[in-house]
């Protein structure tokens, strides 16, 4: 991006920043930092911003830079067909949005042969002029000599229509008319839907919108977002726009500078203008602009919401027993060691454990209470879909027991996106004489051991947590996706020695080629003993090790500082407190009473200051600290299982599996989610759902109704405390 010091300076005023805090982040962005490193290791050039305000300012920049770089796209244009003045120059150079930009260019834009065109070749540009200007007092008379067989124009009448044709151009291409015009379709436009006729059995999902009218800038997101859904699968017909009288007045006082003969030829070519002209460019523009807005909202919640799902409290690494639910195929089970890879897989059939008297006495009980035994199972995680409470209910009934004598946890993890894990070329390479269901089994295992490192596999659009994420702007969508998993895996950090090649490839400074490049050297030389031998790894340079160095981790390597969030840069002063305090590094982690004998102010120099350094002594006391929640099972009602169990006013435990701008949906264990509207998720008013649930969090509900037939489920969290 460039360092553009306008821009810089209207940064700064814009997100309330100093402009050094601006350029030194711009120029930490140019030389190649990532958000998440310069948010945790540049502090002392930006002032300690944090990820948020790194975003916001590559965020503008970039959209800055965009206009600059169409601004002289414009000014080139205009030159090369010798029309560029020093008052339209000066107009350009100063224009601040994309929207005014293009107003200005609209005029001396290339455009195909217009009905304007035709008339100024007919010779009818002076008498539009005059009309415009309101100075005849006789149009009709006027018009006469421009009366040419020669030229076309056969009347008085199509002399009269050919100058209007030029002045409803001038009309649309005003930049203080489409200014006005803009404001008011934005202020007072509804947006209105009716079904399209003969659909309305095949477009029942859009019931609601079968006659629909509201004002735009009033409506909520995601209801334009299905509205403009419906419309895009032929199944509705959506119209925007506002009541145009007081509009078309309103022009007509800014048009018409004198109330004579003129006043009416002006009205026509008005009116003409806005039907054929302006109001189309108008619709056009608006249902960008509020279609943008809610692509904006749209995509802020799946962030969030992807966010809160790869952050979820993982139950850490324990040998793990998981289940792929099923009926007629069987459910495919596989035991996983503590890092995750895959020791034994197999099948077993809940129809047969149901049809013995005594489960544990079943194959499939057998089965799985030596599996567990020999492995020393430390969980087992089951899959929500088909079969998965039935299964929950069959393991749970085995009592399974650690070695130690304590309770096997049983715990239900949500598999959305498995499937699409499953069958992709990660999953093909990974585990490529497996079958579909198997990798499956083992994704959802992943997942409750470490639901980050699992669900980077995945493509976020796929895990099931967006609002109409197919529908929003698709670059945009990946971009807060890509930034969102980014902050995620750099926050927690990576263990270098066991990480995949999808989770090494969102380290900060990384990317898929250098991280299949150290997948590859660990695979050939072994692990890694030190964040020092990464530089050994082929095209992984100096740049790329100082972006990336702070988030690995190593843990048992030689130095123990390689376990921590503390960069290899600043080493050195680590050291010199260690030989201040005459203890070793390892002394220093291990001992509160010598970290508080540190006075941080003794190693201020040019290159590193307080901020950093009271960064450092917080690492030292805990070295890499996850960032985590500690993991909390949640335990659904025994004997509901399905959507035909429940009653209204149930009460019953449940957790959030996606917050949308409407409300929450909830898992409360019978296969279908329930919805939390957003009237029903507080006692007090909500106005954003977010504000009040996260997704993976635990809840208490009440199940207000039922629809079994179009398995709707309506919950409430209302007095539940």
């Amino acid at each position: 991006m460039s360092n553009n010091s306008n821009n810089i300076t209207l940064v700064a005023q814009e997100l309330s920043l100093s402009q050094k805090q601006v350029q030194a982040t711009a120029d930490l962005l140019n030389e190649g930092g990532t958000v998440p490193f310069i948010a945790r290791y540049r502090k002392e050039a930006t002032g300690s911003l944090d990820e948020v305000a790194v975003l916001a300012i590559r965020d503008r920049l970039i959209q800055l830079d965009e206009l600059d770089k169409r601004r002289q796209t414009i000014l080139k244009s205009l030159d090369e067909r010798s029309l560029l003045t020093d008052e339209l120059k000066s107009k350009v150079t100063a224009a601040k949005t994309m929207v005014e930009l293009e107003d200005l260019y609209l005029p001396f834009r290339p455009k195909r042969r217009t009905k304007a065109m035709v008339a100024k070749e007919k010779g009818l540009e002076p008498l539009a002029e005059q009309i415009f200007e309101c100075s005849l007092d006789n149009p009709n008379k006027s018009a006469e000599p421009y009366v040419s067989a020669e030229k076309g124009v056969a009347s008085i009448d199509e002399a009269l229509s050919g100058a209007r044709d030029i002045i409803a151009e001038w009309i649309n291409e005003n930049q203080q008319v489409r200014t006005q015009a803009r404001h008011f379709w934005t202020k007072k436009s509804t947006i209105n839907s009716k079904v399209a006729a003969g659909k309305e059995a095949e477009a029942i999902k859009f019931k609601d919108y079968y006659d629909w009218s509201e004002p735009i800038d009033a409506a909520p997101s995601h209801r334009v977002l299905a509205l403009l859904r419906g419309e895009k699968e032929g199944l509705l017909r959506v119209e925007v726009g506002p009541l145009s009288e007081e509009l078309l007045k309103q022009l007509e006082n800014f048009l018409i500078k004198k109330r004579n003969p003129c006043a009416e030829q002006i009205k026509l070519a008005l009116m003409d203008s806005y039907k054929r002209l302006l109001a189309p460019s108008m619709e056009t523009e608006i249902r960008q602009f509020f279609k943008a807005r809610a692509d904006a909202e749209a995509i802020g919640i799946f962030s969030d919401n992807i966010r809160q799902l790869l952050m979820a409290p993982p139950l850490g690494q324990v040998p793990m027993l998981a289940l792929d639910p099923g009926f007629r195929t069987g459910c495919k089970l596989v035991i996983l060691d503590p890092q995750g890879k895959l020791l034994h897989h197999d099948v077993i059939y809940l129809h047969e454990a149901e049809a013995a008297k005594e489960i544990s006495q079943s194959s499939a009980g057998k089965k799985v209470i030596e599996l567990s035994r020999k492995h020393n199972v430390g969980a087992v995680a089951i899959g929500n879909g088909t079969a998965g409470r039935e299964s929950e209910t069959f393991v749970k009934k085995l009592a399974l027991k650690k070695l130690d004598g304590t309770k096997i946890p049983v715990v239900m993890v949500n598999e959305s996106g498995a499937s699409i894990y499953s069958a992709s070329e990660v999953a093909r390479e990974e585990f490529p004489n497996l079958d579909l269901t198997v990798r499956g089994a083992v994704s959802i295992g992943r997942r409750l051991m470490d639901p980050l490192a699992e669900l980077v596999k995945i493509e976020p659009k796929s895990i099931g947590v967006g609002q109409y994420q197919h529908d929003v702007d698709q670059s945009a969508l990946q971009h807060s996706l890509d930034d969102a998993v980014t902050s995620c895996v750099n926050s927690v950090g990576v263990e270098l020695n066991t990480a995949s090649k999808q989770l090494l490839t969102y380290v900060s400074g990384l990317g898929p080629q250098l991280a299949g490049n150290i997948v590859k050297y660990r695979e050939e030389n072994g692990a890694f003993k030190s964040r020092t031998e990464l530089k050994k790894v082929p095209r992984l340079g100096a740049k790329a090790f100082e972006q990336a160095a702070g988030f690995l981790r190593i843990h048992d390597g030689r130095n123990p500082l390689d376990t921590s969030a503390v960069h290899p840069e600043s080493y050195g002063v680590v050291d010199s407190m260690a030989a201040d305090l005459g203890c070793k590094i390892s002394e220093l982690i291990q001992k509160d009473e010598l970290r508080k004998q540190i006075d941080i102010n003794k190693y201020v120099s040019e290159k590193i200051g307080l901020p950093t350094l009271k960064d450092i002594v917080n690492e030292l006391a805990k070295p890499g600290r996850d960032p985590r929640a500690r993991f909390e099972q949640v335990e659904f009602a025994d004997g509901i299982n399905t959507i035909q169990d429940l009653k209204p006013n149930m009460t019953l435990d449940g957790v959030v599996t996606n917050v949308t701008a409407f409300g929450a949906f909830v898992d409360i264990g019978v296969h279908q989610d329930g919805l939390v509207h957003i009237s029903e998720l507080s006692d007090r008013f909500v106005k954003v759902p977010a504000d009040v649930v996260k997704v993976q969090q635990k809840v208490k509900v009440r199940v207000v109704s039922v629809d079994a037939d179009r398995k709707r489920i309506s919950l409430s969290m209302k007095n539940m405390g």
